[in-house]
Parts: structure tokens; C-alpha cells; sequence
């Protein structure tokens, strides 16, 4: 239908009118566009999620961009430039030279326009928002009284909580106590126990030296340490640092072996790793261990011809201004501002404190120390592609290497599906949570607890430490993130608590179980001081058994702790106050032919076959002085003539027309004939301690050569 003329004339005076006032309005103010915004590109696949920082100079409009599912952060705009109508701005250094075209609302809320690339149109949408700080502080506004009330719930003396946003520091704080007995306060630069998120440091500093050509993951570590050696002899030559540092070696975890051992040195650590029984082919599944992220850092440090420690120190700490982050507990303790250790006591299931554990000769799986505040700046660092302050410490793709799945985990997702996809990378787990990219790991060390996780999709991170034992950690973490990333509340602390509840009345029914499988009336085989002496496994090393009263002592690396008769020749470690570690542990005593105490049998490592740790002899029969007093001719019962004579520190038997045999010392206090199975030697001496006779034990009878004066 035709327009009338008077609607004609009347448009055309409006749209005179709408001109003339456009011609003559002013551009909007460059400060309308200060602060951040968040939106998206309206790409194909979907929304592709942006957030844009702007800055209002003197010379004009100064803004960055980051776009989180590309790894793109902070990537400083060009060619901004705010026209009568538009703000035009580029991103440098992109194929297809992106651009927008936005035109900014009338209430100044939302920036809206045209995106350009290769060719393609888009259209772009972002509003403004608050800043990270800001936000997260509205999403955490309640957190000092959740995490009071926290702390009580879960006895729990003290807590650490660092959160980073959009490259900010937007949380850092310390609650409860570091030191219950002084009242000291803990804070944000407390010093806690990292534990095992050391692994990631560790891998990072490799990934760095990777970089510099110093190493290639996929090489076998035997061409970097030609000395390295595992049980089986197919797998040596295969194993590389990727395998190293993804749990895939075939090695269950051993962790006795180094848990509470204060000396000896890595390398020793590693020439003992010959003598342990792998459990699975290389790469075949997943198995948590400690001791390859020691190989890990001790390959580290020789590639830079240094230690573990000063790669660390040069390559990451000083770049991240980690200034007081350090690699033991005992530098730890100098430090004015230290979280102490506690525990629970059995009896009062009281706070108690307990020693710090030095873990120095496995470090590079789990020694640092450090704060929830310069904590932060690894978090900023990983979430920012492997930038700090500017300044490139590794390529963007050679860490998200490390955030990659390497290898899956073999279990299975908890029934809410809240976490899925769970794998392991390099030092790091990785998993979706709650839809959501997750990459974190957890650490664990006597009495300190860590979390630290990040989500890179969301340029959220946090890090969370308490100075007891406790699941408290990833649960804040976890509703933390929940709360800033605006998903449906779950009440985490109450779950935690339920299930911690249930883990220790589980265990007190498991404990009281265990009593029905004694057998009463039994006693040991032998008194007791049959049963001291040194015993020896060559992965494992020397355990120590003593008399305590009426129990057995028993000493393994730097621990120590009673045993009490369980039954038959069973023993089972008991807790006196001094070393808990051992408490529960059961030790079977094994005999020889002739009923001598020669073995103990220790079951170390669930995953794989007890240790038998074989007893060992007096030491004073490899000791030349005492030796000497045995050497002379000695004539047997049909007068043949022998001599027993020393050398070094072995003795030798010469008969007429038959070899020299070596006397090897053994445990039951006989000296067995080397070669000749079920052959050995015992000497007879006099009152006064004078050697008289030698009686040769053989498979067909004992036979007497007296010794003779020449």
C-alpha cells in the first residue's frame, strides 16, 4: 500500500532531524571504554569466549585481549583508534589480520560489532565487567567464616588460599594458626610442605632444558646416564624422560625405600633401583612413583652440570621472584614465617605436634617449600603459556606439552561424574570439571596437605595448603572455583567431612577385624637374641633388629619402633610415640636348614612381592685382626694335613690335590666353603678363647680337623 504524503513528509523531517543530531554528537569519551570486558565471537562452531582490558592515555586508547580456549593472554591491541561512530582496534601477529568494528551503547554497558579475519565477517559482542578482583571478592564474600568453620569441622589448625584471575593476584590469605602452642598466626606468605606438586616444577625446569636441545623426551635416559639400570633388562634401554615423569615406568611406588632416610645421596637412590621388581611392562599402566620424578630431577641437574636444586633455583624460582621458596624443611625452619607439622593423637584425638619429615633425597618429586603467595606467581606463570612480567621463560606450546593427557588413569569417575576424563600429563593431572578444563595435582607429606589446580579455559587458579593432614585443600579449592565461575553451589566441605567421618570409622572396624585373624597361644621359635642382627635386601638396604625388653626393636633407614610377637614368627610394629611410620607393619622371620634365624620378610610395597631382607654375618669375621687368629695347619681325623690361611680379609682352606676355597661368613656364625653347596666351617675354641679345632659340616656328616702347633 502507498504512503500517504503527510507520512512521507514526516519521515523525511525525522530522518533530517536523526542526521543533523548524529552529525553533531560527540564520540564517546576515550574513559567510557576503560576496564574490562568479556564476551564472544560469534564463530561457526559456536562462541568463541573473549575478554578485552582497555586504558585511557594521553596519546589515546591502550587495550590487550585474551582469548583462553587459543592460550592467547593479554596479546596487546593495534591500531586502536575510537572514530565519531566506532572503536577499531587489531591483533598483531594473527594470519588473516583480525580485526573489529564495535559501536558502544547508549547506557555504555555493552561494546557490539563487526570481527574480520581472512576474509570472513563476524559479528562480536562484549559487555562490560567488573574488575577480576572485584568479582571474585562478590563470588567469596562469605569465605573467612566458611573457612573458620572449616578448620573446626575438620580439626585443622591452620589454612593458606591463593586464587589468580585474568593474570591478577585477586586472593591471597592465611587462616587459623601456623604454631598452636605460640598462637602465631598463619598468613599468606607462611612457608608450608609443598609435597608432590613439586613434580610439576620438576618437569617444567625439563621441558625448559628440552627447549634448549639438551634433551629429547622421547630418547632413552640410558644415553644421558649410561649408569642407569631397572630390574627388567628390556626395559632399560626403552625407558625415556616422558616415561619418567607420566608414571608409565612398569614400577609400583617402593616408597619405603627412601620414606624417612635422611642420608645416602641420589645416586646411591638410583644404583638401587636395579634391585626392584617392576610389576608391569613400560607403558602399560599407570603407577604412581616417586623415585622416577628422583631420576627426573637427578638427569636435571646433569644437564645443566649442576643439581636438581640449582636448575630449580636459575630456570624458575629467580625468573618467578619465588625468593623464599626453597627445597627442604630444615631451610624451612630458619625462616621467621613457617607452618609447624600436627597431627591427631590416638588416644585424645587431639591436635598434636609432630616432627617435620625431611624428604631432601627424593626432592625432586616432592621437597620444595613455599608460600600460597608466591605460589601465586607459578600459577600466573603456567596460566599464562610460560610468561612473567613480559619476559618469555618457555615457549607457549613446549609447557602446554606438559598440561596434555599422556597417560589415562585406570579409574573410573565417582557416580556424580563431576570430574571425567581423567588423565595424566606431565607432573600434572588433567580432567574435566564440571565441564570445565582442569590441570592440578595434590601433595601429601607428614603433616602438610596441598592442592593446586588451574583451569586454563577460564584464566582461573588456586593453590591451597594446611599444616595437617587433610582433604580440606582441594574441597575450598573446589568451592572457590565453583563460586567465581558462577557454577551450581555443591556443598563440598559437607561431603568431605561425611566421607572423612566414614574413611575413620572404616578404619577403626578394620583395625578391630584384624585382631580375629591372630592365633593365640603361639611363641617365638627362638629367644629373642636369636633374632638380632643386621639383614639385608640390595634395593631396600639394611633393616636392624635388637632386643627392647621383652619385645624386638627394629630399625629401618633413619626410623625406629618396637614389635611385639604376633604369632608363630610373625611380628607386628607397634607405635610408641617416637615413629608411627612403622606402626602396623608385619615382619615374618624365615630359618635355614639348620633352624638359624636368616631372613626377614617384610611385605613393602603392596602392589608387589615382600622384601626378604637376608641376615648378615658378625662383622668381626671380615675384620683381618680377628681373622688372623684362625690361620694355622689343622690335621684331620685320617691325618690329612690343611692349612687355613688369610687373604685380604677372607679366609682360605688349602688341602693337598684340591683347590683353594674361600670361607664367606654367614649369619648363623659359620663360614660356608664358596662353590660347595651345604659345605661349611665352624671353628672350636678353648676357655681362654684359644682356637683348637676346625669341624667341617658336609651333606654326609661333621668331620674334625684339630689345629696343630708348628
Amino acid at each position: 500500500m502507498p504512503l500517504s504524503p503527510r507520512l512521507v513528509s514526516s519521515l523525511v523531517v525525522c530522518l533530517i532531524v536523526w542526521f543533523a543530531a548524529a552529525a553533531s554528537a560527540e564520540p564517546p569519551a576515550l574513559s567510557s571504554f576503560e576496564g574490562r570486558w568479556e564476551g564472544a565471537i560469534a564463530v561457526p562452531t559456536g562462541a568463541l569466549e573473549i575478554d578485552l582490558d582497555f586504558e585511557a592515555l594521553d596519546d589515546g586508547l591502550r587495550g590487550d585481549i585474551s582469548i583462553p580456549v587459543q592460550g592467547l593472554r593479554d596479546l596487546e591491541l593495534t591500531e586502536v583508534e575510537l572514530t565519531s561512530e566506532r572503536l577499531l582496534f587489531a591483533i598483531p601477529g594473527i594470519p588473516g589480520d583480525p580485526r573489529f568494528s564495535g559501536v558502544l551503547s547508549a547506557d555504555g554497558s555493552t561494546l557490539a560489532g563487526d570481527f574480520t579475519q581472512g576474509g570472513a565477517l563476524l559479528a562480536f559482542s562484549v559487555e562490560r565487567s567488573a574488575p577480576p578482583a572485584d568479582a571474585v571478592a562478590a563470588s567469596l564474600d562469605d569465605l573467612d567464616a566458611v573457612i573458620d568453620r572449616a578448620l573446626a569441622d575438620f580439626q585443622v589448625p591452620g589454612l593458606g588460599l591463593a586464587i589468580v584471575r585474568d593474570g591478577d593476584v585477586v586472593f591471597a590469605e592465611g587462616f587459623g594458626r601456623r604454631d598452636v602452642e605460640n598462637d602465631l598466626p598463619m598468613t599468606a606468605d607462611t612457608l608450608f610442605a609443598i609435597g608432590s606438586t613439586t613434580k610439576a616444577m620438576t618437569a617444567t625446569v625439563l621441558a625448559m632444558q628440552a627447549e634448549d636441545g639438551l634433551l629429547d623426551w622421547d630418547e632413552p635416559v640410558v644415553r644421558s646416564m649410561p649408569s642407569f639400570r631397572l630390574a627388567d633388562p628390556l626395559v632399560t634401554p626403552r625407558i625415556s624422560a616422558r616415561d619418567l615423569v607420566t608414571h608409565r615406568s612398569g614400577m609400583p611406588r617402593h616408597d619405603a625405600l627412601w620414606y624417612g632416610l635422611d642420608d645416602g645421596s641420589r645416586a646411591e637412590m638410583i644404583e638401587r633401583l636395579a634391585h626392584l621388581e617392576l610389576t608391569a611392562d613400560l607403558r602399560e599402566t599407570f603407577q604412581y612413583n616417586n623415585l622416577m620424578f628422583l631420576v627426573a630431577g637427578y638427569l636435571s641437574g646433569r644437564l645443566d652440570e649442576a643439581t636438581w636444586e640449582d636448575a630449580m633455583r636459575r630456570r624458575l624460582f629467580e625468573p618467578l621472584g619465588m625468593e623464599r621458596t626453597n627445597f627442604s624443611v630444615d631451610v624451612s625452619q630458619t625462616d621467621a614465617d613457617h607452618a609447624l607439622p600436627y597431627g591427631l593423637d590416638d588416644e585424645s584425638d587431639a591436635l598434636e605436634r609432630i616432627p617435620f619429615r625431611n624428604i631432601d633425597l627424593v626432592g625432586p618429586a616432592g621437597s620444595v617449600n613455599s608460600s600460597v603467595r608466591e605460589m601465586a606467581a607459578w600459577l600466573l606463570f603456567n596460566l599464562a603459556g610460560g610468561e612473567h612480567d613480559g619476559d618469555r621463560l618457555i615457549e607457549r606450546a613446549n609447557l602446554h606439552e606438559l598440561h596434555l593427557p599422556q597417560m589415562s588413569l585406570p579409574s573410573a569417575p565417582p557416580p556424580s561424574a563431576r570430574v571425567t576424563q581423567s588423565a595424566y600429563g606431565m607432573g600434572w593431572g588433567v580432567e574435566v570439571y564440571r565441564g570445565h578444563r582442569r590441570v592440578g595435582h595434590g601433595g601429601g607429606i607428614d603433616g602438610f596437605t596441598t592442592s593446586v589446580m588451574f583451569f586454563p579455559d577460564d584464566d582461573l587458579g588456586l593453590v591451597s595448603f594446611t599444616n595437617r593432614p587433610s582433604g580440606l585443600p582441594k574441597l575450598l579449592n573446589q568451592l572457590a572455583a565453583d563460586r567465581i565461575l558462577g557454577l551450581e553451589p555443591v556443598d563440598w566441605l559437607s561431603e568431605g567431612l561425611r566421607e572423612m567421618t566414614a574413611a575413620e570409622e572404616a578404619g577403626e572396624a578394620g583395625a578391630e577385624r584384624l585382631e580375629t585373624t591372630r592365633v593365640e597361644g603361639t611363641e617365638p621359635a627362638h629367644e629373642l637374641s636369636a633374632y638380632a642382627g643386621t639383614y639385608r635386601d640390595a634395593g631396600y638396604g639394611d633393616l636392624t633388629v635388637t632386643v627392647d625388653g621383652e619385645r624386638l626393636r627394629v630399625g629401618f633407614n633413619d626410623m625406629s619402633a618396637p614389635f611385639e610377637h604376633w604369632h608363630y614368627e610373625v611380628w607386628r610394629g607397634l607405635d610408641d610415640g617416637d615413629e608411627a611410620a612403622l606402626e602396623g607393619t608385619r615382619l615374618q622371620f624365615r630359618r635355614d636348614f639348620d633352624g638359624h634365624v636368616a631372613e626377614a620378610v617384610v611385605p613393602m610395597e603392596m602392589t608387589a612381592s615382600p622384601i626378604v631382607f637376608t641376615r648378615q654375618a658378625d662383622p668381626r669375621w671380615s675384620d683381618p685382626e680377628i681373622l688372623a687368629r684362625y690361620v694355622g695347619a689343622y690335621v684331620g681325623e685320617t691325618g690329612q694335613r690343611g692349612e687355613i690361611r688369610l687373604v685380604g680379609d677372607r679366609l682360605t682352606v688349602h688341602l693337598p690335590g684340591q683347590p683353594v676355597y674361600t670361607l664367606v661368613p654367614q649369619a648363623s656364625g659359620r663360614l660356608a666353603i664358596e662353590g660347595l653347596e651345604g659345605f661349611s666351617l665352624v671353628f672350636e675354641e678353648d676357655e681362654e678363647g684359644r682356637v683348637t679345632a676346625a669341624h667341617f659340616h658336609q651333606p654326609n656328616g661333621i668331620f674334625t680337623s684339630r689345629r696343630i702347633d708348628e
